[in-house]
């Protein structure tokens, strides 16, 4: 890019000269109003202050694109469905992401992005580490905690792009030239830098920021448990990773837990909203909730808010959460359109039917909280009609408020003919759905009414603008109860010295926030969410006795679901494929294998490169 541009300055300049020989005095004439230059500017302590403040927009960008950490995991799809669903004689065909077939290569986009994103933010927090000592006007110890905060920043992006790809470029330093040769570098030595820059913040960062949303000492030490736990299981025998990983992962939670309480209600940590959009909440937001250590801002600090010109994909400004999980509820009798009544939901990851089974819809609040169950006519409609099997001649009306969809919990389907719809020669005029019918096996294709799963509300934002990324609440990337979670798993992986106890102290913890005022009791769960019309149940607390990894990647579903994770826990577990085949809804066309763990390396990146950089195997 700068080789294209010195090119282009060239022959602008030698246009104007050609056109500056007959003309004196005219509008070309230069009468600069600065001589300031980013190389005099950020010498400065305000130049500066502003290229670490720069380091932060990309965030939002990086966090959007989340289809790779999501989707294709065992609790989101890009697509709805235990089976592909005949229509009209024709299966539907699995998305790439869901079943990592031949299409899923180096060329798809979601890869090619996320590689740019990371880089992106690498080379803007490499300039200001670089630049840092050519500034003399700036106290030393905001310096330190400047430079701190960047190299947070590059750390997390070398944490994210190793997980994905492995063996990695991994810059240090401004790149003021244009260069080619960018080797990948073994993955211990990443997680090596990663951990001693981390380990450096540590040290410097102050425990509360200057400007809220500003890294701080507990986001560092957030993330080296993160690290230590991710090392510890060594994936590949390839991240230099030791048992004593687990320990050092159990200290920082630990840590986490004693500066970090638990907020004393789940929904607590999410936008404040109804379920019923016709009682709904307008009432203020807060999303600063002392269990948060660290999230992408989306507030009206002017340090966090900018939108960055450089990427597209934050072009309204604002968080997207709120837009992209499905299902969506404009399509329910009675309907406003598009309104914000029930926002957009453009269904970009799609719930997983075993994902539902996973919790107690009785007890646990999380269940009420992420899913709506039932939906609402938000206007009068006269003489519906269903296009019921029985009765052809039907006809439904809805007053405003009235019920069009139950979607029943897992442990309670319908029993009898009665409790459907009328639709289905119940005695219900609205529908009613099992969570088996989830996924398109509703026994009608098209009864007229909107037939669909819960919706995903978890983030939903009410009183927005109408549309994708509106959002102001924060994005929480880091909080305290993944810390409880993350203290389990290292303990259950040999650490030893728990402050709290044994792993499963630490994972009830969790639970019993969640259950609320069934504190201490025994929640179940489907004994086998995979297997959509079984009714056995089993308990998900923990006990010394059942403690497990399994255990813990189902708890860490229900507690964060739709956050900044999934993929990541189930490539650190090693399981990844197991869980796939055993709970993703496509059965069919299902190819994915262990070269999976590792994502390909972008084509374009090694079209780029030279020597050419190596792909990764199976690509």
């Amino acid at each position: 890019m700068k080789s294209i541009y010195s090119k282009s300055k060239f022959l602008i300049a030698a246009g104007l000269l050609l056109v500056s020989a007959g003309c004196k005095d005219s509008f070309l004439d230069e009468n600069p109003k600065t001589t300031l230059t980013t190389d005099v500017y950020y010498k400065t302590e305000a130049g500066f202050e502003d290229l670490v403040r720069a380091c932060y927009p990309l965030l939002r960008n990086i966090h959007q694109n989340r289809i790779l950490v999501l989707n294709g995991t065992d609790i989101f799809s890009s697509q709805p469905g235990w089976n592909p669903s005949a229509v009209n004689g024709k299966e539907t065909p699995p998305v790439l992401l869901d079943v990592y077939d031949n299409r899923f290569n180096a060329a798809i986009p979601e890869v090619q992005t996320l590689w740019q994103l990371l880089y992106a933010e690498i080379a803007r927090t490499n300039t200001a580490i670089s630049r840092a000592d050519g500034i003399t006007t700036m106290a030393q110890a905001l310096k330190d905690t400047r430079v701190a905060e960047v190299k947070f920043l590059r750390a997390l992006c070398f944490f994210y792009a190793v997980q994905h790809w492995g063996d990695i470029p991994m810059p240090l330093a401004e790149i003021t030239t244009p260069q080619k040769n960018f080797p990948r570098v073994a993955s211990a030595e990443v997680y090596k830098q990663i951990i001693a820059d981390l380990l450096d913040c540590e040290a410097k960062l102050p425990a509360t920021a200057s400007n809220y949303g500003r890294i701080t000492k507990g986001a560092a030490q957030f993330l080296l448990a993160r690290v230590y736990l991710t090392r510890g299981w060594n994936f590949n025998n390839a991240l230099g990773g030791t048992n004593a990983d687990f320990d050092m992962a159990l200290q920082y939670a630990d840590k986490i837990i004693d500066t970090y309480p638990l907020a004393s209600s789940y929904k607590d940590l999410f936008p404040k909203r109804s379920d019923n959009p016709l009682t709904q909440y307008t009432g203020a937001q807060n999303d600063k909730n002392a269990e948060i250590i660290f999230a992408v801002q989306y507030n009206s600090d002017i340090l966090t808010n900018k939108t960055d010109p450089a990427f597209t994909q934050d072009a309204a400004g604002g968080n997207d959460l709120h837009s992209r999980f499905g299902p969506s509820g404009e399509g329910f009798i009675g309907s406003k359109g598009r309104t914000t009544d029930y926002n957009r939901s453009v269904g970009i990851h799609q719930v997983n039917t075993a994902a539902y089974r996973m919790f107690d819809p009785d007890i646990d609040t999380r269940y009420a909280h992420n899913f709506v169950s039932v939906g609402y006519s938000l206007s009068a409609v006269k003489d519906y009609k269903p296009l019921p099997l029985s009765n052809p001649n039907l006809k439904v009306s809805f007053a405003v408020g009235d019920t069009v969809l139950v979607c029943r919990p897992w442990n309670n389907p319908t029993k009898s003919t009665a409790e459907r719809g009328v639709d289905l020669g119940g005695t219900k005029n609205y529908a009613v759905v099992n969570t088996y019918e989830y996924g398109g096996g509703y026994p009608i294709d098209n009864s007229g009414y909107n037939i669909q799963a819960p919706l995903m509300w978890k983030f939903w934002q009410p009183g927005i603008p109408y549309g994708d990324a509106y959002g102001t609440f924060n994005e929480a990337v880091f909080r305290a109860a993944e810390a409880y979670l993350i203290a389990a798993e290292a303990i259950v992986k040999g650490a030893k010295g728990g402050k709290l106890g044994g792993a499963e102290v630490y994972y009830n913890k969790v639970l019993d926030r969640a259950l609320g005022t069934k504190k201490g009791t025994d929640p179940k769960c489907a004994a086998a969410p995979e297997d959509q019309k079984s009714l056995a149940a089993v308990s998900y607390r923990a006990t010394a006795a059942n403690i497990s990894v399994d255990l813990i990647l189902d708890e860490r579903a229900r507690e964060l679901m739709g956050e900044y994770n999934r993929w990541f826990d189930l490539k650190r577990t090693g399981k990844l494929v197991e869980r796939v085949k055993k709970y993703n809804p496509w059965v069919k066309g299902q190819a994915i294998s262990d070269i999976h763990y590792l994502r390909p390396i972008p084509q374009s990146e090694i079209d780029l490169s030279f020597p050419k950089m190596a792909q990764n195997p199976g690509y």
